[in-house]
């Protein structure tokens, strides 16, 4: 048994050309995508109702305006830029614009460079990379085989000591005790003097 035949709303409706003629022709700025059309709209005022016939002719009249213009800016486009076709697809090359488009407010002015920046130009010094910061930021600790970091929290790995109940070798400090006592001892007198 055959499958039905459909007919879609594409097949009703008529092919347009692809040629575009107006009584004065389109200004293009390629590299904007922009079509200008100096021919004026013939707008009829609509009545008060939305639903009325004029309303309908209007929105049929901008939606065929708006369809020649981007018609017209196809043509243009593949009519005088270089075309290429890569392994991505089509590739079109685009001019540099030439339409100045408005600010509200005009470029702001460069800044002076810093006295840092000053110096690290007279010097030549140029800032470190990312990888660079990375590689100085951590060590090699070949007696855990681990990498650890230099500067910074968790430095030289002591989170990972503290969790496993090491104690760090620079906590351990030996004290001379007949020094400590003789100091001990010289604040004591100090303090007696004084009161």
């Amino acid at each position: 048994m055959a499958p039905p035949t459909t007919t879609t709303a594409t097949a009703s409706k008529p092919k347009l050309d692809v040629s575009v003629t107006k009584p004065t022709p389109y200004t293009f700025d390629l590299g904007l995508l922009l079509a200008n059309d100096p021919n004026p709209l013939s707008t009829s005022a609509p009545s008060e109702s939305s639903t009325s016939p004029n309303t309908s002719a209007l929105e049929a009249q901008l939606a065929a305006t708006a369809r020649d213009g981007a018609q017209a800016l196809i043509n243009q486009l593949l009519t005088t830029l270089p075309v290429s076709t890569t392994t991505s697809g089509v590739i079109l090359s685009l001019p540099a614009p030439s339409t100045p488009l408005p600010r509200e407010k005009p470029l702001p002015a460069p800044k002076e460079p810093t006295k840092w920046e000053q110096f690290a130009a007279r010097k030549g010094i140029k800032p470190k990379t990312r990888e660079q910061r990375r590689a100085k930021a951590s060590q090699y600790n070949e007696a855990t085989g681990e990498w650890e970091r230099t500067w910074g929290y968790d430095k030289g790995g002591a989170k990972k000591r503290r969790e496993e109940g090491a104690v760090q070798q620079d906590w351990l400090v030996e004290v001379d005790e007949k020094k400590e006592r003789e100091e001990r001892e010289a604040k004591e007198k100090k303090r007696r003097k004084k009161a």
